[in-house]
């Protein structure tokens, strides 16, 4: 598939067929597209939790969902998935790595820092798997852990204390599933969010 298609295709999918698994050599491009997102000082402090077996993916939904996993018409169909991999960032792995001689700073202050960029290459890593879906035919969808879950998602799955799990990934076969409202704002034109030259010029 041209690329331009992949990025005119990609959407949040909700819903997926649970008697398509995703082939575990998808599984592993996916992966291996993953980890060939950039990161700063190429520190790659990511790591991905993949959850491919049904009881891993229950008790991740069990883990997750508000309610201990209540059913909703979100949660019925994305717990369809045959896949689901969670994306963590590492805060340690870029501070020690910007605390190295290369990089000229001799401390580990996160002040010097403009923004988390452990969490902007996890999420470039959980984009490049999405692209990745996509090309492979597959749908796959980006959401939120609520924070008032990650205390039980990390005891369920032993997630050591300096990763954080930036979002999670549903990915498989696509089945019929409605457009999210949100849609229905449409899609922001260019002219109101590139600025070229001066912002509003």
């Amino acid at each position: 598939m041209e690329f331009a298609e992949v990025v005119r295709k990609r959407r949040m999918v909700r819903n997926y067929d649970p008697d398509r698994p995703v082939p575990p050599a998808v599984v592993e491009r996916l992966l291996a597209h993953a980890v060939r997102a950039p990161s700063a000082g190429f520190s790659q402090g990511w790591g991905f939790l993949v959850l491919e077996d049904p009881a891993d993916r229950e008790r991740f939904w069990t883990a997750t969902s508000p309610n201990g996993g209540a059913m909703s018409n979100w949660l019925a169909g994305m717990s369809r998935a045959p896949l689901v991999v969670v994306p963590h960032s590492n805060r340690s792995a870029y501070l020690d790595r910007y605390a190295e001689p290369d990089k000229g700073w001799s401390d580990r202050d996160e002040k010097r820092w403009p923004v988390p960029y452990w969490d902007v290459d996890a999420g470039m890593a959980s984009l490049m798997m999405l692209l990745s879906a996509v090309d492979e035919g597959l749908g796959a969808c980006f959401f939120g852990i609520p924070p008032e879950r990650t205390g039980a998602y990390r005891e369920a799955f032993g997630v050591p204390g300096e990763f954080v799990p930036v979002g999670a990934l549903t990915i498989g076969y696509r089945a019929p599933d409605r457009r999210s409202p949100s849609l229905k704002r449409g899609r922001r034109p260019q002219t109101e969010v590139i600025h070229r030259g001066r912002w509003g010029g």
